[in-house]
């Protein structure tokens, strides 16, 4: 392993949490070993490893970006992630409203009933 797929899985846990790291990983097969490796390496070592912007600037972006492009599978995971990166609900709302405005109101919708489900799921179990 390099230093990038260490501070990338550092970085990773960080953001995420070891419970989620830990299934990913237990998921692993040899089949998505060299995805696995990419987005390690890429995402979290190379981008969200960078400490030019904040965690809490990362996650709005990030939530904004999937929102935009429809890749609404991942935002339940990013809005859990945010009681790590110090993103505030008030932040994801603004982050969303950017996509009603540059992306689309149906987008935006969409990623607004994946937030609140979410809270109110994470609000449940804490």
């Amino acid at each position: 392993m390099d230093d990038r797929f260490d501070r990338g899985m550092q970085t990773r846990r960080s953001v995420l949490g070891d419970a989620h790291v830990d299934r990913a990983e237990a998921a692993k097969t040899p089949f998505d070993l060299p995805f696995q490796t990419l987005i390690t390496e890429g995402a979290w070592g190379t981008v969200w490893a960078d400490d030019t912007i904040s965690r809490r600037e990362r996650s709005m972006l990030t939530l904004a970006l999937l929102a935009a492009t429809g890749n609404f599978e991942e935002i339940p995971m990013h809005i859990r992630a945010t009681a790590n990166t110090g993103a505030s609900k008030q932040d994801v709302i603004q982050a969303f409203l950017h996509v009603a405005i540059y992306a689309g109101v149906p987008k935006a919708n969409h990623a607004i009933k994946l937030a609140k489900a979410t809270y109110a799921e994470t609000e449940e179990t804490t």
